[in-house]
């Protein structure tokens, strides 16, 4: 056994040894899992893709005469403002009122490189704050705070998709051709964090994070987290299970890891980095570190039916080949998410590990187990 204080130690005096998933996993391959455990501290997860529910918070700062803000666009993207004077959220899928092309996603990024975005805003005026209309332009920097707050990200496991019917799918998943042409899935499978830690050992409310560059953690379960779902013999779910709920500051992130995305028929989105540090705290733990694509099943969803009934079950390998087979049919897989940038991710996670640049955080709560319910008819 080791603890979350041992592996810090270890970090701060410059002991601790470091693999990425994928380093872990080829060693597993060559050596027993007691060997690996005498060497390994830390493992590096992490996933690349579009992570629709996903927003931030900013603050502006009062003007004088002051206004409270209650309809707020910026570059003509409307933000949320029934929360304060002069506090938004403006959330990536949000689309531009005069350009479909830009939403949201764009806003924040177009942040983060440091660009002027314009405000404009209105209010009925009030006493307390007589202004009630104001228009500014502004970079990152001259806003108080800027955060990520995403309510549900990196999700544990998620079905693929292929449209049976004979007319184009425009969809999250991207563009689904008719007649069974395609099939589009979105995780990075073996490297992916919840995948690595399935039943949430060293992941948890509490747990710091690697949040596109910035330092960030994770706050809540994520909406739609359904952990009570059937598993298999690796502890696996086999529908799509745990979400995170994640925050970090705007402010320290890397244009790099984060990326405005547009769904063709579909609309906007945001493409965001997400590294999680695993502890070797046990054996148990390693062990699931030691899970290949292979062992990796999800289910093939039909999205041009209702309720999008399962076609197949497959798993990671078979996705990432290039090819499935259904009913004699070679029908291309592909990736909405990077597997690239989610390599890259664990690499430069690692790096900020053994720089002593980044600390492992232990969980101040476990997940609670819940279920995932439809809307009451």
């Amino acid at each position: 056994m080791r603890t979350f204080d041992e592996i810090n130690n270890k970090i701060k005096n410059g002991e601790a040894v470091v693999l990425t998933a994928i380093e872990v996993k080829d060693l597993i391959e060559k050596e027993s899992i007691d060997k690996v455990f005498e060497k390994v501290d830390v493992v590096t997860t992490a996933t690349f893709g579009p992570m629709c529910s996903s927003g931030a918070f900013l603050n502006f700062g009062h003007a004088n005469p002051p206004i409270r803000m209650e309809k707020t666009f910026i570059n003509n993207v409307e933000s949320y403002s029934g929360i304060a004077a002069v506090d938004t959220y403006i959330g990536v899928t949000q689309e531009s009122e005069v350009n479909n092309n830009y939403g949201g996603a764009h806003v924040i990024y177009d942040l983060i490189c440091g660009k002027e975005v314009e405000i404009i805003a209105s209010g009925k005026g009030t006493d307390c704050y007589p202004r009630k209309y104001i228009k500014r332009k502004l970079k990152l920097s001259d806003l108080n705070e800027a955060y990520l707050f995403n309510p549900r990200n990196v999700y544990q496991n998620y079905n693929a998709a292929i449209n049976t019917s004979n007319k184009k799918l425009y969809t999250y998943m991207g563009i689904l051709f008719e007649n069974s042409e395609n099939i589009n899935f979105c995780t990075s499978g073996e490297i992916s964090p919840l995948l690595n830690d399935p039943t949430y050992q060293t992941i948890g409310i509490g747990t710091s994070i690697f949040l596109a560059g910035a330092i960030g953690m994770i706050v809540h379960e994520g909406t739609q987290f359904n952990s009570d779902i059937k598993r298999d013999e690796n502890k696996l779910p086999v529908a799509p299970a745990a979400t995170l709920a994640v925050i970090g500051d705007l402010k320290d992130m890397d244009k790099e890891y984060i990326k405005p995305a547009i769904l063709k028929g579909y609309g906007i989105s945001m493409f965001i980095g997400i590294g999680i540090p695993i502890p070797v705290l046990n054996k148990d733990i390693l062990k699931s570190l030691a899970i290949r694509n292979k062992d990796i099943y999800t289910n093939i969803l039909d999205y041009s039916k209702e309720n999008k009934p399962t076609i197949k079950r497959v798993n990671y390998d078979q996705l990432r080949s290039g090819k499935v087979e259904i009913n004699g049919k070679i029908i291309k897989t592909s990736s909405i998410s990077s597997l690239y940038k989610s390599e890259k991710i664990c690499i430069k996670l690692k790096e900020k590990i053994l720089n002593k640049e980044f600390y492992l955080t232990k969980p101040i709560r476990k997940f609670n187990n819940t279920k995932v319910k439809e809307m009451k008819k």
